[in-house]
């Protein structure tokens, strides 16, 4: 999407993007300061941000559709039923964001940071994650059926009732996870650090297939080896 105009190094209130809205647009703001900005349920369409300060920013309600996030710090961000539909998300920091109810539809991330992000209720068809922490995140009940997770961090992450169907990871963990209710039919799970695994969570996996080292450690618990 081309950007007719551009902004740096600028602090930016409110009123400020909605003075900006006015004009022609979409923006691209590099650099720029908007912590704590209050930008709830503004319409910023298609804007592009690069390396902008975005720490504890109010975005709930806002529309983000077709947006570029590039190296943005926007940790504790809120963003609570915020439109960002087709959003591309690289290299940010968006840890512990309120993304609740978000619509997040064809939304991409990577390289990403988003230890204790609430995705509960967002939207996520179609969303893609790659080589992104998740730790300790809340994404109960979504679905990521048939898709290829690379280098995606799921520890300790709230995956109860997620579908993982055919689902193949490569280099993730769900170390210590809630995955209570998932499903992981058809699943590839030869990529994935299964640590902390019970072996009352072994019949989560039904269907699935597991290296015959994750099989080693089921099987430990029963007091068994594999011969």
């Amino acid at each position: 999407m081309t950007h007719g105009r551009t902004l740096t190094d600028r602090t930016l209130t409110r009123a400020d993007c909605a003075a900006l809205i006015a004009q022609d647009g979409p923006w691209r703001l590099v650099q720029c300061d908007l912590a704590e900005a209050d930008l709830a349920g503004l319409d910023l369409t298609g804007w592009q941000f690069d390396r902008c300060d975005m720490r504890r920013i109010a975005l709930s309600g806002a529309r983000l559709e077709a947006s570029r996030w590039q190296s943005v710090r926007a940790p504790f961000a809120a963003m609570i039923g915020t439109d960002l539909t087709d959003a591309v998300f690289n290299a940010c920091d968006i840890n512990n964001a309120a993304l609740r109810n978000a619509r997040l539809t064809g939304a991409g991330f990577t390289g990403c940071k988003l230890t204790g992000a609430d995705l509960s209720d967002a939207a996520l068809i179609d969303a893609r994650f790659e080589e992104c922490l998740l730790i300790g995140a809340k994404l109960p009940g979504q679905s990521f059926r048939k898709q290829t997770l690379r280098r995606v961090d799921l520890e300790q992450a709230d995956l109860r009732k997620c579908d993982f169907r055919d689902v193949v990871f490569e280099a993730c963990s769900l170390r210590d996870a809630n995955l209570a209710g998932a499903r992981f039919d058809k699943a590839d799970l030869r990529g994935c650090d299964l640590g902390g695994l019970r072996l009352f969570d072994a019949t989560l996996f039904k269907g699935a297939t597991v290296s015959r080292d994750q099989a080693a450690q089921l099987l430990a618990q029963l007091g068994l080896r594999l011969g």
